[in-house]
C-alpha cells in the first residue's frame, strides 16, 4: 500500500493532467469501488464512453476491500456533513484506519485532519 488515499477528485485531476497533481502520479493509488464508481461516472460525462471503460480498467486493481466498520463510522461522518458524498465518507475513514494521506482537491475536506488538499 503506498502513501496516499486517491479521492475521486485527485483522480480526475491526474486524468486531466492537472500540474498540480503531477507529483502524485508515481504514487501507488489507492482506492475503493465507490470511487472508481464516481471516476467512471466524471470521464463517462466529460469525455466518452470508451475512455471511461479504459480508466476503470485502469484503476479496477487499486480497489481495497471496506470492512463494514468502516461503512458504519464513514456513515456517522456523512450524517454530519451533509455536503460530502457517501464515496467521499467511505474513502476518508479508510484512509484514517489505514494510515494513509486523503489527498483531494473537495473543498468540503480542506481544513479536516490527515487531508492533504491540492487544487
Amino acid at each position: 500500500m503506498g502513501k496516499y488515499f486517491f479521492d475521486s477528485y485527485a483522480l480526475v485531476e491526474l486524468i486531466k493532467i492537472n500540474p498540480s497533481y503531477i507529483k502524485y502520479s508515481e504514487e501507488i493509488i489507492t482506492i475503493t469501488l465507490f470511487n472508481l464508481i464516481e471516476l467512471y461516472y466524471a470521464v463517462l460525462r466529460d469525455f466518452n464512453e470508451t475512455k471511461a471503460k479504459a480508466i476503470f480498467y485502469r484503476f479496477k486493481e487499486c480497489i481495497k476491500e471496506i470492512d463494514d466498520e468502516i461503512i458504519f463510522e464513514a456513515i456517522h461522518l456523512k450524517l454530519k456533513n451533509k455536503n460530502l458524498s457517501y464515496a467521499d465518507c467511505i474513502g476518508y475513514v479508510y484512509s484514517l484506519k489505514n494510515r494513509l494521506v486523503f489527498l483531494t482537491g473537495d473543498k468540503e475536506f480542506k481544513d479536516m485532519e490527515n487531508v492533504e488538499f491540492v487544487k
